[in-house]
């Protein structure tokens, strides 16, 4: 008997110990890091993140730890000055050096994607492009990081890259702890769709109901964690924000009944607000070259109307939809498949909506209380907006009123957004720690951390390893408990064995 027990007591000794130790091996208390410098339109973002190294291939592990905004324009603004481009970022650079461990310095990737400002300058001055691209390719060589490259990316990447960042932190790829914790953007659908808005284009990206054979070159095919997608994307230059802006000024230029007027009304400003407008600038770029006129002045003077009606008139005139070639289309002749599932709008979308206080509500606001708070705010007057929001610089704050009319215009009769369906925009700014844009994406992809299948699992499912715990502690239990009694005998047995 005492032989069974010890055989029976050290099997189930030695099956806790293989168990735990199979379940759950040391693992080194890594941390790895990667660095994304998104160079927009308008300015450039340096983004720290952080993930621990055992877990690679798992999903919501990555946490943007630092963001830094260079000083000054974005790269393409340097069109005239290339040799500054590179040393612009070296200040947000050395950021990144305290932040990350001096001892990792030189293993940590470095990324730096280029949007729309250098496309844009990559079509009307491919030579000035490349030398940009030249001075910031040196600078991010000359710092102590592992430099994996500095290009300019597709619109398609772009979209796609945002996809993949929101449906990546909300945990739609695969179930994870962020899932618990974001209960903002809940879907009916697997995915969610991307809607990004930056100064010089704009994105929608998402999963149709149906696949479509219409416009392959909108489509995209990706294997993530043993799923496949097929995901819609387009692109489109000259629709972001700031040259938006342009575009409606050119044409409002061009509609000009008298060309010796000097002076425009725009009712997209404030009432009293003015601003002088060079002409040459405003036809410069390829956005507005095509509806350049010739004039007899070289300035142009601008002058606020706030008029929210009257602005969205003008606006929806930039939105050619007389010609559409396939079943559905957005605006210019695009494909467009039916909208499917909810949406997160980032970037411009949501800083624009966070200035209006329309990002801070539990649910989503509806279109028309959304259309009345832009009208509202088009309808101040300038030196009232102006002393409201003092610490706000003058160009951006000035043309809030017309960012605002903007989105509405594009969400509504460009993409086609309604009434019903508006409540499915999900305006983010951050998702858990890390900012909704396309710089993680970016960085999962070249580095590979979503693989096309399924990673690794452990060798038995959670319910299965308690259940084996539980069973073998049974068993170790009963045999302690039996060697007990088999020794210890209750005393009245021991009376009756005298």
């Amino acid at each position: 008997i005492l032989l069974i027990l010890g055989l029976l007591s050290t099997l189930a000794v030695i099956a806790l110990i293989a168990v735990a130790v199979t379940q759950n091996k040391p693992l080194p208390k890594n941390v790895k890091y990667g660095i994304v410098l998104d160079a927009g339109s308008s300015h450039t973002n340096l983004y720290v993140y952080e993930w621990p190294a055992e877990k690679e291939n798992d999903t919501g592990v990555v946490q943007q730890v630092e963001v830094c905004k260079v000083e000054g324009p974005g790269i393409s603004g340097y069109s005239h000055a290339t040799e500054k481009a590179g040393p612009s970022l070296t200040q947000c650079l050395q950021q990144a050096q305290e932040v990350i461990p001096s001892k990792q310095h030189q293993e940590t990737p470095v990324y730096l994607g280029a949007t729309a400002g250098m496309r844009l300058l990559s079509l009307e001055n491919a030579s000035a492009a490349d030398k940009v691209l030249s001075s910031v390719e040196k600078t991010l060589r000359s710092a102590p990081f592992n430099f994996q490259g500095a290009r300019i990316i597709s619109g398609q990447e772009e979209g796609a890259y945002g996809w993949i960042t929101i449906n990546y932190l909300l945990g739609n790829f695969k179930q994870s702890g962020w899932t618990k914790l974001l209960l903002s953007l809940k879907s009916i659908s697997e995915t969610s769709g991307a809607l990004d808005l930056g100064g010089a284009s704009t994105q929608i990206t998402f999963v149709p109901n149906e696949r479509s054979s219409e416009s392959p070159e909108n489509l995209l095919y990706f294997r993530l964690y043993g799923k496949d997608y097929q995901v819609y994307t387009h692109s489109f230059l000259c629709y972001g924000k700031d040259q938006a802006l342009q575009q409606k000024l050119a044409r409002d230029l061009q509609a000009s009944t008298s060309v010796f007027n000097f002076s425009l009304l725009d009712p997209c400003f404030h009432k009293g607000y003015k601003r002088t407008i060079n002409t040459s600038e405003l036809f410069r770029n390829p956005c507005t070259s095509a509806k350049k006129k010739q004039l007899p002045f070289s300035q142009l003077y601008l002058q606020g109307e706030g008029n929210y009606q009257k602005c969205r008139r003008n606006i929806q005139e930039l939105f050619n939809k007389t010609n559409c070639p396939y079943s559905s289309c957005s605006f210019d002749g695009v494909y467009l498949p039916p909208l499917q599932g909810d949406f997160g709008a980032f970037s411009a979308f949501y800083f624009v909506m966070n200035f209006l206080n329309l990002t801070s509500e539990q649910s989503p606001v509806a279109l028309n209380k959304v259309a009345s708070t832009v009208e509202s705010f088009c309808a101040r007057p300038w030196h009232e907006v102006k002393t409201a929001y003092h610490q706000i610089k003058e160009k951006y704050l000035s043309e809030y009123c017309f960012s605002g009319a903007y989105i509405i215009s594009l969400l509504e009769n460009g993409y086609e957004f309604t009434e019903e369906n508006w409540q499915r925009i999900h305006f983010l700014g951050k998702i858990g720690s890390s900012d909704a844009g396309w710089t993680l994406g970016y960085m999962l992809n070249l580095t590979n951390m979503i693989p096309a299948e399924e990673p690794a699992l452990p060798p038995l499912s959670h319910g299965s390893y308690v259940g084996l715990m539980v069973l073998c502690s049974l068993v170790l239990a009963s045999v302690l408990l039996f060697a007990w009694l088999l020794f210890h005998k209750p005393k009245c047995l021991q009376k009756g064995i005298v």
